[in-house]
């Protein structure tokens, strides 16, 4: 079957992009100082990021690591 390939790029793949960019909102932040926060993970859901947060805390117990929702926008898609 034929396909029509005399198209531009549509909006749409932008758009799926900053879908799937936002599907992972929920991170876990290790906190370097006051006021900077490295971003460690990234998860789909709270309770993943809860799990892996009480992981970490078992491995480096002397590091300081919090669940933020961390939402990744694209300034190109509104």
């Amino acid at each position: 079957m034929p396909q029509n390939t005399d198209y531009e790029i549509s909006t749409s793949t932008t758009q799926a992009v900053a879908y799937k960019k936002r599907l992972n909102a929920w991170a876990i932040a290790r906190l370097v100082s006051d006021t900077e926060r490295v971003i460690v993970a990234r998860f789909r859901s709270r309770s993943d990021a809860d799990g892996y947060l009480r992981h970490l805390r078992q491995e480096i117990p002397n590091s300081t690591f919090e669940v933020v929702v961390d939402y990744q926008r694209d300034e190109s898609v509104a």
